[in-house]
């Protein structure tokens, strides 16, 4: 289990973290990727476990020190990246990388890491379906949530760029199917 990383996305709202949390409490030789952002914590988000919250100016100074594997900038003013230290942490340890990452992220660290790399792009069963679960998440605004559904509606196109699918209709139903692409790809 040498280097590897299997990175997940989807649209907010689809059940990616839902889904990590139960493979990182299934198999002890995957470790999560806490990702860098410049927004502030939401809900019971905790620095250094959920994310490492930063402000954007200093985010922008760690982009300006190459500090990152990669880095986006979401919306104006909001970033989040993969921290090249937070890899190499994981890595050292003998563990494979877990990404929980928006889909342009995603995408980057497919390019990025290659071979190494699987990636999963989970899917919810509908427009419809993600807003409702971002209603009853009860975090945002409905101005946050009318933003959030109308990027899914554009990071849905790009499905095809992920190694593998998953449509998270029913949860038992995914954890299962996420626990074999998973086996599958540490087997090789």
């Amino acid at each position: 289990m040498k280097q590897k990383v299997i990175i997940f996305s989807a649209p907010s709202g689809s059940g990616k973290s839902t889904i990590v949390k139960y493979l990182l409490s299934k198999y002890p030789f995957l470790e999560f990727s806490v990702s860098a952002t410049s927004r502030a914590p939401r809900g019971l988000e905790k620095d250094g476990v959920d994310y490492y919250f930063f402000t954007p100016e200093r985010f922008r100074e760690l982009v300006a020190q190459d500090a990152f594997v990669e880095y986006e900038e979401v919306y104006p003013g909001s970033f989040y990246g993969t921290l090249k230290s937070e890899v190499e942490r994981i890595w050292k340890k003998g563990h494979t990388i877990v990404f929980d990452i928006d889909v342009k992220g995603g995408v980057n660290l497919k390019r990025i890491f290659g071979d190494k790399a699987l990636s999963v792009f989970i899917k919810p069963p509908s427009i419809q379906e993600l807003e409702r679960r971002l209603i009853g998440r009860g975090t945002d605004s409905a101005e946050a949530i009318a933003k959030r559904v109308g990027k899914a509606a554009e990071e849905l196109t790009y499905e095809d760029r992920f190694d593998r699918v998953l449509i998270n209709d029913n949860l038992e139903v995914a954890f299962k199917e996420a626990s074999d692409i998973v086996e599958d790809f540490i087997g090789r």
